[in-house]
């Protein structure tokens, strides 16, 4: 099975499937020298899954990263990092039923038809949002190197269903507020609205999508790559690659498309002898490179395709029109699991690329 890895310089490699026994990663190209445990993974993890149990799946992993190669006395070494989780929740019981019932919404027919029925079903295998886990892990090393050049990246929820946020956070509330809401969204009172919406949802077997809204603050000029290795093309690539993604905009997006070309260009302007931009549409990014601005990316998450609701579908085996309720363990709304795996995939992609432009040294010597 093809296309498990992305990037040139700091590679990315996961595997695993949703009911196997482990989900993992390999992070090849990290310096030697950064300091890492396996606490740094833990406290990344354990965001993953908000503490409210009415808006998330009844199937809670409890999971602790184990890092497998790559670390010495606390420190990268050069060498490729490799980590896992183990999956100990499962119950794949539900999926032996419906294992000719191809779930609506879901990756379940088109598998099939290419792997000749022989890829992991339960759960989705492979193509199950239960990979984000090793995302995830991959995403708190290149947060690390970030971290060091004054690189923040930041995802919320902005919206869940009909119900948005019309506020603008700064950073300190993004970092403040976003992880005290259940749903992820760091304006309270709003995040409230959402997780009743979640509920209601749920209720009626139904689900919901949203959007979340991810900011990369501190960036240098001029990083990326000219032309099909643009930043944003790449940073598109990596979001596309989260399951659920259906849509990716930066800045304006598509209201740009409405503006006049006065409306849309970003000014430049000196501000304490720094050139800024006296408007934020292109999103940080000109020409595939990055502006020094702020990168603004908003993701549109689409509803969880597993609902008890009854739809249509075709018994594969018998090739007989059929119906389908999809039994189990399922979150009502994927949003707010999907935004630290949307706020790794920009920090892989932005590492990657940091090293690619020479802005990330390939040793650090401090210790």
């Amino acid at each position: 099975m093809a296309g498990n890895s992305i990037g040139k310089e700091f590679t990315v490699t996961t595997f695993g499937e949703s009911h196997g026994k482990v989900v993992g990663v390999v992070v090849d190209g990290c310096p030697a020298g950064l300091p890492l445990t396996e606490g740094d993974f833990q406290e990344e993890l354990d965001r993953r899954v908000p503490a409210e149990p009415k808006i998330v799946s009844a199937r809670v992993e409890k999971d602790t990263a184990k890092i497998l190669s790559g670390v010495f006395s606390g420190f990268t070494t050069g060498a490729p990092i490799a980590l896992m989780v183990e999956n100990k929740e499962t119950n794949s019981s539900d999926y032996e039923a419906i294992k000719n019932l191809p779930r609506p919404g879901h990756s379940d027919y088109p598998a099939r038809v290419k792997y000749g029925g022989l890829n992991d079903y339960r759960g989705g295998g492979r193509f199950s949002g239960r990979v984000t886990v090793a995302l995830i892990m991959a995403g708190t090393i290149a947060k690390k190197l970030l971290s060091k050049f004054d690189v923040d990246v930041l995802a919320y929820t902005s919206a869940i269903g009909q119900i948005n946020t019309t506020k603008k956070f700064t950073a300190a509330e993004i970092r403040k507020n976003r992880y005290a809401a259940a749903t992820r969204c760091p304006d309270l009172a709003c995040a409230e609205k959402m997780e009743q919406a979640i509920i209601n949802a749920r209720k009626v077997g139904d689900s919901l999508g949203g959007i979340i809204e991810c900011l990369a603050l501190n960036m240098p000029v001029g990083v990326g790559d000219p032309l099909f290795d643009s930043l944003d093309a790449d940073l598109a690539k990596a979001l596309f690659a989260v399951p659920a993604v259906k849509g990716v905009e930066f800045g304006a997006g598509f209201r740009a498309a409405e503006m006049m070309g006065s409306e849309n260009n970003d000014a430049f302007l000196l501000k304490n002898g720094k050139v800024v931009t006296s408007t934020e549409n292109a999103g940080g990014i000109l020409g595939g490179l990055t502006s020094g601005m702020p990168i603004m990316i908003r993701v549109a998450i689409k509803p969880t395709p597993s609902i008890a609701k009854e739809q249509k579908t075709v018994n594969l085996s018998s090739m007989k029109n059929a119906a389908l309720s999809v039994k189990g363990r399922h979150d009502p709304c994927v949003v707010p699991k999907a935004v630290p795996a949307i706020e790794a995939a920009v920090a892989i992609t932005l590492a990657d690329h940091m090293i690619r432009s020479g802005f990330i040294p390939k040793i650090f010597k401090e210790h």
